[in-house]
């Protein structure tokens, strides 16, 4: 038992420290490069209206609050979906869902664009859900006439497909010129945002982790099977309403803000767990949020400084470190099933 505490402690600090150093380094790096000196008096300073001030509090720091925020809460979105289906490999971008909120979104933004409107915020978290659970639901119906998960999954990346080629079609024929950059947003970036929308969803993912934290003990009994569940008094019905309602909030304020984000769902859940070596919900939920922030600051830091100073879609990072981990994991899976 003191080992087990051990190992969760040292987990959890080296998770912090590696947050902590990410965040240090991407506040430092950049095209404009910040000695380390220049980034500390800023950060403690009064505002001066140099350069960089408005580099570092108007677009560094906005971008990795953005990171950290919905990085842990994609992690946490693929946590609830890979209970929900008790599936390794399931996750917002590979059952569609964040296709589906990127589709309703676009169509919302389009709309209100063409008009010469602006969306707000709330405006955007709205309509991603909305599209989140249409891809969601479809899901559910596939689910009640495939037994194999593993078709169920190739459901899920043909709903993605589709949605994500109505969304590009619409797009390419927009004529406004705000409406074509929306192909920018469509492959997902953390950049062009700021305090306001920081503050937003922060608000938004904050609740909706501390509702997932209370459903802890629930998560915990539900990893043992329905039939345990139901023996511990948790409401089947009810608790994985609430399980796709939490999952489909968190992926769609992603969604709203980011874009679809590939790979993070499904790989950080899985480092997370090889970590610590448990799937307890008590502690995965507060680690994965860690290790998708880790994660997503990592890549998102790759792609500002690779090309700089161009940005590379945070899509292309996350899929070349996050694919390896999904197929090391199906490998495994497959392994012990042989077995």
């Amino acid at each position: 038992m003191r080992r087990d505490y051990a190992r969760y402690g040292g987990a959890f600090a080296l998770l912090v420290v590696l947050l902590a150093v990410l965040v240090v380094w991407n506040v430092n790096a950049g095209s404009v490069h910040l000695s380390l000196g220049e980034v500390v008096r800023i950060l403690t300073g009064p505002a001066d209206g140099s350069t960089e001030y408005g580099i570092i509090w108007g677009i560094r720091l906005p971008r990795i609050c953005a990171a950290v925020i919905l990085g842990g809460a994609l992690s946490v979105s693929g946590f609830l979906l890979q209970t929900f289906f008790a599936n390794p490999i399931a996750g917002p971008f590979v059952l569609g869902i964040s296709s589906g909120a990127k589709l309703v979104v676009s169509l919302v933004m389009i709309f209100l664009l063409s008009r010469g409107l602006v969306s707000s915020s709330m405006l955007l978290i709205a309509a991603a859900f909305v599209g989140a659970m249409l891809s969601m639901g479809f899901i559910l119906l596939i689910s009640r006439r495939v037994r194999k998960m593993s078709m169920l999954v190739v459901c899920g990346v043909m709903i993605g497909y589709i949605c994500s080629a109505v969304t590009d079609f619409v797009v390419t024929f927009a004529e406004d010129s705000n409406i074509v950059n929306l192909h920018n947003w469509s492959m997902g970036s953390f950049s062009g945002i700021y305090w306001d929308s920081v503050a937003v969803m922060a608000a938004v993912v904050g609740v909706t982790l501390l509702l997932t934290f209370l459903l802890s003990k629930p998560i915990g009994a539900y990893q043992m099977g329905e039939v345990y569940a139901q023996n511990m008094g948790v409401n089947i019905r009810a608790f994985r309403a609430a399980l796709i309602l939490l999952s489909s909030v968190l992926s769609a304020c992603v969604t709203a803000f980011a874009g679809p984000i590939s790979f993070v769902g499904i790989a950080v859940p899985h480092l997370v767990k090889s970590l610590f070596r448990t799937a307890k919900p008590i502690l995965m939920i507060p680690a994965c949020f860690l290790g998708g922030a880790v994660f997503c600051l990592f890549c998102d830091l790759i792609a500002r400084t690779a090309f700089a100073p161009t940005d590379m879609s945070i899509s292309s990072v996350t899929a070349i470190f996050g694919a390896p981990v999904v197929i090391y994991t199906m490998i495994s899976q497959r392994a012990k099933t042989m077995a």
